[in-house]
């Protein structure tokens, strides 16, 4: 057992032994720390010097462990405390030699041991219980584990430096295979937590498979969990801590000077900044609060904002009531940088359909949401040439993320913001106009589709097909939105085709689904949910608060979907072809089945008739927008 590497400043030239043949681990260039070979690790026991029992706490361990000559302590602490209480007891007994009675503070001090062991104890169990939470907490929902998923699959995920949004997304640096951790050792009899060094063999989001230093290529103890849990520590923690550092019981035997070992496996690795996690702890803090109010998209009529109060926030996604459900079930779920709420007044402020609450003054606690809390979006210059009502163009239909459809500017509204119909299924009042900035990744000029092999939905009930925008804009007299009005930007995201995420389900909005990346068009992302239909696909913006690492949901405590079982699919399949028959007038879109609902349903309503894009190969950022005009 050993006090943590690094732990003190004793010179470490001693040789390893003969069976130990491990090559040194290069210096690798990062801005990650590296492991300097300046500290004392102890020897782990041959196995012939037995077990001890600390004289201050009753812990039980390998003598050779243990502090002092005659190994009498588990742990500096322990002598120092013994020390202390023992002068104290030799302090009473003079006093009780001289004839004085002893004084109540005397009689503390007598009992003081036992009051330690029993303390020790109490933190013992509180340990014990500490790790069966922390266990029950690591079950998957319905079985689903994230690393033997990946593990059976062969499956890469997106890095968290892909989600700028996510905890960690902008500072998690360099972390890489071959980072090494302190981490719990679960490999050990001791009635007490100790821990051991590991390596980080593969990374999946914030999730690490890691193998214990000394196992080699040996995977049988191989074991995934959450980087940023509160049991993984940079090396050097448990020296600055106190804990203990005892090899696996499986390998205890392979060497005899595990000192030695690990001068020569640590010196020049990579491990965790010092500050790793207070660095987790600040980008888990949301300056979003409950009771806070704000506007928010109603979700019966897209083309209008509601206010809403701010319920619970978990991991930057908010659950909103809006402010006339008396009962709190009318909610709609969205991340704090979510383009569809906005500070209240906003709606005003540019012109937006606004439904007026009946409650006239603001409920006690509840208080406006500040205006600086809201994702910015980009200035635009309006005064030049600008969009105008009438103009066509292609967009993201927001009741059926999985279409890209022929749209039309309905109204133009101030600070850039533009109401959007899509045409062949609009409402007579424009109660589905939806809203989108100039400036959002989420429309495209005439052509995009084309140019991109992406399937363009045409508007319902359209006959001449194939859709060919130069007759369209002919046979309705209108003209194509000017192309330079429109958001060009690529950044580099780092997503490619076939990384696993979790992501939210835009139909389903409180949910968050095991997903996958199927094609990259410039900053565009198709996302398909594991389990499921094509057709439940969506649309989403590499930049999307909607999208999350791997592991995200085991970090911040939010329930994941796990992909759909085979049973269900098959049952969604039958349910979606016989809800095809149904027409009615108002179209609503798909609603995706979830794994929660053991019913699978569909929403009512007409769905549109559109071809689905067969290509998988991701876009390399080289096609154009501009498209030419027929004469």
């Amino acid at each position: 057992m050993f006090d943590g590497y690094d732990s003190c400043s004793e010179d470490t030239s001693s040789s390893s032994s003969s069976d130990e043949s491990e090559e040194e681990v290069a210096p690798l260039p990062s801005s990650l720390p590296i492991i300097k070979n300046n500290g004392q690790v102890y020897t782990y026991p041959d196995g012939k010097s037995g077990m001890a029992t600390c004289e201050m706490c009753g812990m039980v361990g390998v003598r050779d462990a243990f502090y002092s000559k005659t190994k009498r302590f588990c742990s500096v602490s322990c002598s120092r405390s013994y020390s202390s209480n023992s002068k104290k007891a030799s302090i009473l007994a003079r006093l009780q030699v001289a004839g004085k009675p002893p004084t109540k503070k005397a009689k503390v001090l007598q009992k003081q041991p036992l009051v330690a062991k029993l303390a020790a104890y109490a933190q013992y169990q509180a340990t014990l219980q500490n790790q069966a939470k922390t266990k029950a907490a690591a079950v998957p929902v319905e079985g689903f584990s994230w690393g033997n998923y990946i593990n059976s699959n062969s499956f890469t995920a997106a890095p968290v430096t892909c989600f700028k949004h996510a905890p960690m997304g902008t500072c998690w640096g360099d972390i890489a295979e071959g980072v090494r951790v302190e981490v719990p050792n679960t490999d050990c009899s001791l009635p007490t937590k100790v821990f051991w060094i590991a390596g980080i063999v593969k990374l999946a989001g914030y999730n690490a498979l890691l193998r214990y230093e000394g196992f080699e290529n040996d995977s049988s103890l191989d074991f995934w969990c959450n980087i940023c849990g509160s049991d993984i520590h940079p090396v050097g923690w448990c020296a600055t801590s106190g804990k203990p550092l005892v090899p696996p019981r499986t390998i205890q035997h392979k060497y005899t000077n595990w000192k030695a070992f690990l001068v020569k496996r640590l010196t020049g690795a990579k491990t965790l900044p010092p500050d790793f996690s207070q660095k987790v702890s600040e980008s888990m803090q949301y300056p979003f609060k409950t009771s806070m109010r704000v506007e928010v998209v109603d979700k019966t009529h897209l083309c209008r904002t509601r206010v809403a109060v701010v319920e619970s926030v978990i991991g930057g996604r908010l659950r909103l009531v809006y402010e006339e459900s008396e009962d709190k079930t009318d909610d709609f779920w969205c991340h704090m940088y979510s383009p569809l709420i906005h500070h209240i007044g906003w709606s005003r402020s540019i012109g937006h359909r606004f439904k007026r609450s009946d409650i006239t003054k603001k409920q006690d606690g509840h208080f406006d949401a500040p205006p600086h809390l809201f994702m910015k979006v980009k200035e635009v210059d309006a005064a030049g040439e600008w969009f105008k009502e009438g103009m066509k163009l292609e967009a993201i239909d927001p009741l059926n993320l999985s279409a890209i459809c022929v749209a039309t500017i309905r109204k133009v509204l101030a600070d850039g913001y533009l109401m959007i119909g899509i045409d062949g299924s609009e409402a007579a009042d424009g109660s589905d106009w939806f809203c989108y900035h100039a400036t959002s990744p989420s429309i495209f000029p005439v052509g995009f589709c084309e140019i991109n092999m992406i399937e363009l939905t045409p508007p319902r009930g359209y006959a001449k097909l194939p859709f060919k925008w130069f007759d369209y804009l002919r046979e309705t007299d209108s003209i194509a939105a000017p192309v330079k009005l429109f958001n060009k930007e690529v950044p580099n995201h780092g997503f490619h085709v076939g990384m696993k995420l979790e992501a939210v389900d835009l139909m389903e909005p409180r949910l968050v689904c095991v997903a996958t990346v199927t094609r990259i068009i410039h900053r565009l992302l198709r996302i398909h949910f594991d389990g499921w239909e094509d057709e439940y696909d969506q649309w989403v913006d590499c930049e999307s608060p909607d999208l999350y690492p791997v592991g995200w949901c085991q970090l911040t405590g939010y329930q994941l979907q796990p992909p759909a079982p085979q049973s269900s699919r098959d049952s969604q399949s039958s349910s979606s072809k016989q809800k095809k028959k149904a027409k009615s007038q108002q179209y609503k879109g798909h609603k995706k089945m979830t794994s929660l609902q053991l019913k699978e349903e569909l929403l009512d309503g007409e769905e549109y008739s559109f071809l689905q894009g067969t290509s998988d190969q991701e876009s390399n950022g080289s096609a154009s927008y501009y498209i030419k005009q027929e004469p």
